[in-house]
């Protein structure tokens, strides 16, 4: 069988990390426990979860003329990255995002774009035979909507499956991505922002599905954490339970479901066995700190979960 192609268009970050017993209230000064660096930013995380299960992955964006940027490249091509569509902006930082985890491992994060928010419908379309070799394309909302509209006509015409991260939600989704979308995948809270339905039942989450479909979505899949993942389309609903862990850290534990998904369903498993791997691939994530760091790779995985 050949490899599995994914084609990821999306943010590039450096993640810094800071580990305090609680989060710190407004106007205080709180003494953490400790600071560490790591690579992130949706983008590059779901490309480096993909790769490590064994994909063959291209990602397109932008990082800055800074030594973040130069590092980060070489961080997605050490993990066998194609880096091709990876353009170095001048004059711009690469994105930033500065993170506080407190002791349950949840996690607060604030995002500076920086190179990402310069990601343009044209750099897109130079990576078009990326896209339509793929199997998969991913997208998320940390680059211009304009790209990632230029990915999704692409892939749609090409007959690529497209997976839509809406997270961070940070503006309004245009119905043309809907339209454009096999999976619209959102977790309970970006649920709620993009469809106005709060999340707390899977009821709940129904109400939201339902309102992703119509808006023109093939399929919605709303992560609801420890609770797992529902699968809704015109043809199916089904509630794929998570494995129960002891979280250390949460953060890119989103990506890391999202990019093992893509993974797997490139890989042409059923719809079923990909969401249930990729919701235990996800466990495994939270049950170590960082966000890459914490992505185990294929030969560290129970053999249940390898091809």
């Amino acid at each position: 069988m050949s490899i599995p192609s994914i084609c990821i268009v999306g943010s590039i970050n450096l993640d810094m990390n800071a580990y305090v017993e609680r989060f710190p209230r407004p106007g205080e000064t709180l003494h953490g426990r400790r600071f560490t660096t790591g690579y992130g930013g949706k983008g590059a995380n779901q490309a480096v979860m993909a790769a490590r299960m064994g994909g063959a992955v291209s990602m397109v964006g932008r990082v800055g003329d800074d030594i973040f940027g130069q590092d980060m490249r070489r961080n997605l091509a050490s993990e066998g990255i194609r880096t091709d569509f990876v353009l170095e902006t001048a004059g711009v930082s690469s994105g930033v995002a500065v993170i506080t985890i407190e002791e349950t491992g949840q996690n607060n994060i604030v995002v500076i774009a920086g190179a990402n928010g310069l990601v343009t419908a044209a750099d897109v379309e130079a990576a078009h035979s990326a896209i339509t070799s793929a199997q998969v394309l991913l997208c998320q909302m940390e680059v211009p909507m304009t790209a990632n509209l230029a990915a999704l006509r692409i892939a749609r015409a090409a007959g690529v499956t497209t997976i839509f991260n809406s997270a961070p939600v940070s503006s309004d989704v245009p119905e043309e991505v809907y339209q454009l979308t096999d999976i619209f995948c959102p977790n309970e809270t970006e649920a709620e922002l993009v469809t106005g339905v709060a999340v707390h039942t899977l009821d709940d989450a129904r109400l939201a599905a339902a309102v992703i479909l119509e808006r023109g979505a093939k399929a919605a899949l709303i992560t609801l954490g420890p609770r797992g993942a529902l699968y809704v389309s015109a043809d199916a609903e089904m509630h794929v339970p998570a494995p129960e862990v002891t979280a250390v850290d949460t953060t890119g534990a989103g990506d890391a479901f999202v990019g093992s998904l893509a993974y797997f369903l490139a890989r042409g498993h059923p719809l079923q066995t990909a969401i249930a791997r990729a919701n235990a691939i996800a466990a495994i994530s939270v049950q170590s700190p960082g966000t890459q760091a914490s992505y185990p790779r294929r030969a560290e995985l129970p053999e249940a979960l390898r091809d």
